[in-house]
């Protein structure tokens, strides 16, 4: 006979901390499982690019969530889950090893979009804490690491190399770092901050190879050009994980498409964080792969497979800090789309963006303490046009 436990989890991040807590509110002795391919126990993902770079109080200690400890959870780490039968509600795991599951979910997240390079320890698709300890381990002592992408992630990895002694060079694509989210007001002040500290700027080129050299590499880009570093760190997004659930004949259209109670069409197995495509109540059907989502989610899910009769209700925002600089977020950020601008003062605007005349998204730059009202300018979308935007916030 298979193990039996009252609810899996695959997927051992955020979500499946949340989740854990989430079972808990309503169920205080169903046994939870976790299984996990990572080599860590459940830890908070921002710190790995922010805070564990820029507090130096802050240790990878204090970044664990105490899932097992304070949930009862039994977690179990370098996982690798083959499969699940939905008839027979088991899990297959490597090894030939077959669990038993109660109800499942699946938080599989998903994995850093790759690139045609050598494979090579200088070489790290930034994700884990594993990664972070070794990006660690490869910076500092005024070393020299290529950043690819400069989007949400390479900007704050470029940012947290270049606060703790080294040398950086940013690749991307676009005319200027941060073009592709900030209106040019905005861009000209995020991209000065990362030129005022040292970092080097290669703007509309892309990686196209790497060959080892020495104790690092030299780098060719898409005109021909080249360029030396000790290591190469790519940023440039994830896709989400959605094979397990393609293999057991779940719906997947960019994620594992679920419903306002994040279940999947098997109302035993449920999926949420960076891997579920849902209704959001404000935005529509969206797939969400940062904090907010993961741990308000995350919460949902487990009080809903434990029995709460809830919907996901929650728009989810998402911050990030460069150097001095923050924002927070609701909604779409596309430079492509007309926007609002409303200054607070030199340092401080709310950015709306439109579609079709419509609020979509909202930058808080610098502006805190306001997502509440950027969620009710999104809700009420339909009844504003541009000239009532300012002042909105």
């Amino acid at each position: 006979m298979a193990d039996t436990y009252d609810y899996v989890v695959i997927g051992g991040g955020m979500v499946a901390d949340a989740a854990a807590r989430g079972i808990r509110e309503r169920d205080s002795s169903g046994s939870i499982l976790i299984l996990s391919e990572d080599v860590d126990q459940p830890y908070t993902r921002p710190a790995l690019s922010k805070k564990l770079w820029t507090d130096p109080d802050f240790t990878p200690a204090d970044n664990d969530l105490n899932t097992a400890a304070d949930t009862g959870a039994e977690i179990r780490l370098e996982t690798h889950v083959e499969g699940f039968d939905r008839a027979a509600k088991t899990i297959s795991i490597d090894g030939g090893e077959t669990i038993g599951y109660g109800r499942l979910l699946l938080a599989t997240g998903g994995h850093p979009k790759t690139l045609d390079l050598p494979q090579d320890d200088r070489v790290i698709y930034f994700r884990t804490a594993a990664d972070y300890r070794h990006l660690r381990a490869l910076s500092g002592s005024g070393r020299h690491v290529a950043v690819v992408g400069g989007g949400y992630i390479g900007s704050e990895i470029a940012a947290a190399l270049a606060q703790n002694d080294t040398r950086v060079t940013v690749i991307f694509p676009d005319a200027d770092l941060g073009a592709a989210t900030f209106p040019e007001s905005v861009d000209k002040v995020f991209e000065k901050r990362f030129i005022d500290h040292g970092v080097a700027l290669v703007p509309g080129r892309r990686l196209d190879g790497a060959t080892p050299d020495g104790d690092g590499f030299v780098l060719t880009l898409d005109d021909g050009s080249t360029l030396k570093a000790d290591g190469i760190v790519v940023g440039l997004g994830i896709e989400p994980n959605t094979g397990l659930a393609e293999a057991a004949g779940l719906e997947v259209d960019d994620g594992i498409v679920v419903d306002a109670r994040l279940t999947t069409s098997d109302p035993a197995v449920f999926s949420a964080g960076d891997v579920a495509n849902y209704p959001d109540p404000i935005l529509g059907r969206r797939r969400v792969e940062h904090v907010d989502n993961a741990k308000e989610q995350g919460a949902a899910v487990g009080r809903i497979m434990a029995g709460s009769d809830e919907k996901y209700s929650h728009t989810p925002m998402y911050y990030s800090d460069v150097f001095d600089l923050g924002y927070e977020a609701v909604g779409k950020l596309d430079a492509s789309l007309k926007t609002v601008e409303d200054w607070k003062d030199d340092d401080s605007v709310v950015v709306y963006y439109l579609d079709d005349g419509q609020p979509v998204g909202v930058l808080l730059w610098n502006v805190w303490d306001s997502t509440e009202k950027a969620r009710k300018v999104l809700a009420e979308a339909h009844a504003l046009t541009a000239d009532d935007l300012v002042g909105q916030i």
